[in-house]
């Protein structure tokens, strides 16, 4: 890593050189604005005296101080305005001026030296302004009134926007993310900023993979404006330079002369041998610098931080790089916020907490609802995190003028984020979109990113064939034609603080508030319980994953990965869903990832992990209670068995379930060692930790150095430990901390006071830089605790957040298999039924939203199905109507031979059924044997607003829940082992 490092900053120096030769500048334009909260009319005026107001660096929400520590409905929502002084020479006035906001929140209007320039106002996308004809040589001022209002309306169509939602997007207000300021040639390579600019930059891509022999085509176009008074004639260059900074390819145009006030898009293309290609965890990029050289003199330059990947999407599968990738991860809040800041975090920061995505195991993530911000984008290309990329969406199709505010979205957000190697998915829509709806998103697509390599569809997206990839928000969906993944599962929530029922606190499983009335048990977890219900989801999914037959699952994303400031059911004013808490501490549930995922379908490293702690240090509230206690302990394993031991006594094997969990039902405490030996040869202990000692202060913190801009942060972890240094994990003092030196304090979860609670032995604190660079120290103390200390030192620098490096701890794409295949589907050509025989062919359709039932009656409740072969069925998988509430009594023939018998289990999606007997035919027989079971196996899965009536997975809304000698298939399939 260190190498890697000074291999960048070398590559740093050298294009900053290269920038110096050249006329075109990217200069961060984030430093010393001045800000303040309310409405000044005349604050446009470059006179206007802003002295009193606050100093700040962007990014910096004005409201983003109460992330986590107000509920998002209360979080403020009302006028501010930003100004910032800055000088240009003549030389910088010389050619064209641009400037580049990656986003605002929601309306922005936008001055130059008191003239209007323009607004925008979606509240999601970056947009730019060319402000060549507002600005001197000189003193300039740029005033910028941000309006951040929940009931914000469109000021060309007049209508809200669907995504000003104040269930899922946190509103953070003002400029919270980048601004840039750019300076060219009158000849010059555009800006990706579509919406009033009208622009499309630069594209990059590349084509003919050859993964095992590392080549590819490397395509480069650019779309070039001349507004030079007269033609130019250039050569448009194009040099591709590794992680290093050396050139491995190097290409050009022939020579090209462009009229004045003329625009032409410029494609040239190599091959490339020797290529490293992006992949999960495996953030390779390479940065493309593309020229304008015109009599021997490069006029104009972009440099482009991309990478190369391949892909496929098709028979119910993705393939990156030639090898299958079953998706596992996260739906993310597109805001994925720190407690005290926001969305505004240094870009390091945001690479901190995506890789720890990586680092659970997840292999996507799906930013939701809205575009994410560009450096959460680029973060995902460095760490190795493939991504959806939303537009923008509440929860369902829209019409009209909401209609063309989303397709605006999307258009402008793949124009700008088309050369980020991570995105894989574009997302039109946040819940299903009709037919003609998709064919409009896919055309923008393939206008303005026809060979990236991404799939495009939206959630749900079950019977439109012209979506790429589909999925619903909580159940299981398979397929044999493009991906179907799920897009949000498992709503759980589950407090850090609480690990068991019989450890301090002493949180009794799913006690907590009601919710609508009703007890909320699913969203008041202890950790133990958290835990092991991800298990208990993923193995839905892992049954059905590729390799299992002709139909498979293509994986799902649980949401969330953090502790979000958004809706929530829990006990607290924020969402608990996260496998980390909002300061990314890890939850049980990250490892029992870290188990199941490690693999690109299944796990591919033997792992073992038990839940849970093993000590009974008292907390300053307790008096050392436990002594007697018998508790359960969970165990997550790749391995077939687990052994349990107890300071080297063997306390036998767990209980396998869901595959990957084992329990150990009544294990008696007594302090030591406990272990858990895999058959695989993976293993875990715990330790019994001593009595609470001292804290301990942990600094994580910019891998470039801290800067002193007054936007660099410190995230520090404080713990309390015994004397070997072993956390103490049932600890909740409160700890006081003390900050002096050259930086300010931003607080904890809930609280801005710098007194903050441990939780299970551990919290975590941000502070922020000065724009002086010094020492900054801190001081943490507890009663009963020797206390602690740390010092740092911040230097000056300018921001270069593209630049930080790149991840590769997963390593390339191995070329072997990713799975074995164990089944596959055997075809049926034919069914026949007891009833309305003509629309049998719909429990086998490949189309999850159509399904065959009978009338009613229990004599008609039968359908035979006809194999393409002869064959012996291994395993029958159904997915029958109304899944997860009722059971249905069944029979199951071969031709006339009983092979199964009983009620099938409710479930998130499909079932199997074992057949007892091994038969050999081509003729299977269902048959409803009496009336069918109602009771709800899920009851935790509620929506923010309720499902409609009439899905296939509400058996009773749909029926009233009378008639229950209905036999109703939505799918089938009759497997056999290979």
């Amino acid at each position: 890593m260190k190498s890697e490092f000074c291999a960048l900053m070398a590559l740093l120096l050298m294009l900053a050189g290269s920038m110096n030769a050249a006329e075109r500048q990217k200069l961060c334009f984030n430093d010393d604005w001045r800000l303040t909260v309310g409405d000044f009319v005349e604050a446009s005026l470059p006179d206007f005296d802003d002295s009193q107001w606050q100093r700040v660096t962007l990014p910096y929400a004005f409201n983003g101080e109460e992330a986590f520590r107000k509920d998002i409905v209360d979080l403020t929502d009302t006028i501010c305005w930003y100004r910032k002084t800055f000088t240009l020479t003549h030389a910088d006035v010389h050619g064209k001026v641009f400037v580049e906001f990656e986003g605002a929140r929601q309306g922005a209007d936008v001055w130059v030296n008191g003239q209007k320039v323009g607004f925008s106002d979606n509240g999601v996308m970056a947009f730019g302004f060319d402000i060549t004809p507002f600005v001197k040589v000189g003193s300039n001022v740029m005033a910028v009134r941000c309006d951040n209002s929940w009931t914000y309306r469109d000021r060309t169509l007049n209508s809200r926007y669907q995504w000003n939602d104040k269930n899922f997007n946190a509103n953070y207000g003002g400029l919270p993310k980048n601004v840039w300021l750019h300076i060219t040639d009158k000849l010059y390579q555009t800006l990706p900023l579509y919406s009033n600019l009208g622009t499309t930059g630069t594209y990059i891509y590349a084509t003919d993979f050859d993964i095992p022999n590392h080549q590819a085509t490397i395509h480069v176009e650019s779309q070039i404006r001349n507004e030079d008074v007269k033609p130019r004639s250039f050569i448009f260059l194009a040099k591709v330079l590794d992680v290093e900074g050396k050139e491995v390819a190097n290409f050009n145009s022939e020579r090209l002369t462009m009229q004045p006030g003329e625009t032409r898009t410029v494609r040239i293309q190599q091959p490339v041998n020797n290529l490293h290609f992006w992949s999960w965890g495996y953030g390779y990029l390479y940065t493309v610098k593309t020229e304008l050289v015109a009599d021997g003199e490069t006029v104009d330059n972009v440099m482009t931080r991309t990478g190369f990947r391949k892909t496929r999407f098709g028979d119910g599968k993705l393939w990156l790089n030639d090898r299958v990738m079953m998706v596992h991860g996260y739906a993310q809040r597109t805001s994925n916020e720190w407690p005290g800041v926001g969305v505004s975090v240094p870009a390091w920061l945001s690479d901190y907490s995506n890789a720890l995505m990586v680092e659970s195991g997840a292999n996507m993530v799906r930013w939701m609802h809205v575009t994410p911000w560009k450096q959460d984008v680029e973060s995902c290309d460095r760490v190795g995190l493939p991504q959806a990329m939303p537009a923008g969406d509440a929860e369902k199709d829209v019409d009209g003028a909401r209609w063309q505010q989303r397709t605006a979205l999307m258009r402008d957000a793949i124009v700008y984020n088309r050369n980020n190697p991570s995105i894989l998915f574009y997302e039109s829509g946040n819940e299903s979109i009709s037919r003609e709806h998709m064919l409009e998103m896919k055309a923008l697509r393939n206008q303005y990113d026809p060979y990236g390599g991404r799939a495009i569809g939206s959630r749900e997206m079950l019977d439109i064939d012209e979506a790429e990839y589909g999925g619903e928000m909580l159940y299981i969906n398979k397929s044999k034609k493009h991906p179907m993944w799920a897009m949000e599962y498992c709503r759980d929530e589950g407090l850090r603080k609480y690990w068991d029922e019989q450890s301090y606190p002493y949180h009794k499983e799913g006690d907590g508030p009601l919710y609508r009335g009703k007890p909320a048990n699913e969203y008041n977890h202890n950790m133990d319980a958290f835990a092991v219900e991800m298990v208990r989801r993923w193995y839905d999914y892992w049954r059905e994953r590729p390799g299992t037959g002709t139909r498979v699952s293509a994986g799902g994303v649980k949401i969330v990965f953090s502790d979000t400031n958004t809706h929530h059911r829990g006990e607290k004013h924020y969402r608990t869903s996260g496998v980390v808490d909002a300061m990314r501490i890890p939850k049980d549930a990250f490892y029992a990832h870290q188990v199941m995922w490690n693999g690109w379908v299944e796990p591919e490293t033997a792992k073992t992990y038990i839940v849970g702690h093993w000590s009974l240090c008292p907390s300053p509230s307790t008096k050392g209670e436990g002594s007697g206690l018998v508790k359960p302990v969970y165990v997550v394993s790749t391995a077939d068995s687990v052994e349990l031991f107890l300071n080297g006594r063997s306390l036998g094997q767990g209980k396998q379930s869901y595959r990957y969990l084992f329990t150990f039902d009544h294990v008696p405490f007594e302090p030591g060692t406990l272990e858990a030996v895999g058959s695989d040869g993976s293993r875990y202990q715990l330790e019994t930790a001593g009595e609470p000692y001292q804290l301990k202060l942990t600094t994580i913190a910019n891998p470039q150095g801290i800067k002193a801009d007054g936007a660099d942060m410190v995230l520090v972890q404080v713990e309390v430990v015994d004397k070997q240094g072993r956390r103490c994990p049932l600890d909740d003092r409160k700890v006081h901390f003390s900050l002096w030196g050259e930086a300010r304090w931003i607080g904890s979860i809930e609280s801005a006071a710098m007194s903050v609670p441990i939780v299970c032995g551990v919290n975590r604190v941000l502070v922020r830089t000065t724009t002086n660079a010094g020492e900054i120290n801190l001081s943490a103390y507890a009663e009963g605790l020797k206390p602690a200390y740390v010092s740092m030192n911040s230097v000056k620098t300018h921001c270069h957040a593209s630049l930080l490096p790149g991840l590769f701890n997963r390593g390339e794409t191995p070329l072997t298999p990713s799975y074995t295949p164990q089944s596959r589907g055997i075809e049926i050509v034919s069914a026949k039924a007891g009833y309305d025989g003509q629309h049998a062919v719909c429990s086998y359709d490949d189309n999850e939203l159509s399904e065959w039932k009978n009338d009613g009656r229990l004599a008609t409740a039968w359908i035979t199905y006809r194999l393409a072969k002869k064959a012996v069925v291994d395993d029958i998988c159904l997915k029958l109507t109304g899944w997860r509430l009722r059971s249905y009594p069944i029979e199951v023939y071969a031709g006339k031979t009983l092979i199964w018998s009983g009620e099938t289990e409710r479930s998130l999606g499909y079932i199997h059924l074992t057949p007892t007997k091994r038969v050999k035919t081509n003729e299977i027989t269902i048959r409803l044997k009496g009336a069918g079971k109602d009771q709800d196996a899920f009851g935790g899965i509620v929506e923010v607003a309720e499902p409609a009536a009439g899905e296939l997975d509400l058996f009773k809304a749909r029926n009233g829940g009378e008639t229950k000698n209905e036999l109703r298939i939505v799918e089938i399939e009759f497997i056999e082992r290979i």
